[in-house]
């Protein structure tokens, strides 16, 4: 088959996230407050026997699986994308929350890096790069560059 160009079925996005928390109403609280995320009613028969609570965005198409279970190491990470004027309001709201930011320039995107409270780690990017360069505070452009 090697050389032949085979069609592969359609995906049409990331149906969600599974995620590992070892309080699933603490969990869901810290995403609504932090990220806006609210439950999702018509999965909540799944939360029954170790199954998931669904969080979802407000425009519904960023879901969360929130699974009850102790922590384990985490070494991959969720990311979000948004544009440029978003990203700098994410900044400001995490910074306001108290969260502990990782601010990257990629060059080509910046990203913010945080973790929730069971070490989840999570990113929001922009490729809005110019936009945020030219709008961040030039003491952190220089932090970034030095």
């Amino acid at each position: 088959m090697e050389g032949k160009l085979v069609m592969k079925p359609i995906l049409t996005g990331i149906d969600h996230v599974h995620l590992y928390v070892d309080d699933r109403q603490a969990a869901e609280e810290w995403y609504r407050s932090t990220l806006g995320f609210e439950r999702v009613d018509a999965l909540m028969s799944w939360a029954v026997n170790n199954g998931p609570i669904t969080l979802e965005n407000p425009q519904g198409n960023i879901h969360l699986a929130l699974f009850e279970q102790e922590a384990l190491p985490n070494t991959s990470a969720v990311a979000f994308g948004t544009n440029g004027e978003e990203f700098l309001a994410w900044k400001s709201q995490l910074e306001s929350d108290g969260l502990d930011l990782r601010l990257t320039d990629h060059k080509l995107a910046y990203s913010l890096y945080f973790r929730d409270p069971w070490d989840n780690l999570h990113e929001i990017t922009t490729y809005e790069r110019d936009f945020v360069a030219k709008n961040l505070d030039p003491a952190v452009n220089r932090q970034l560059s030095g």
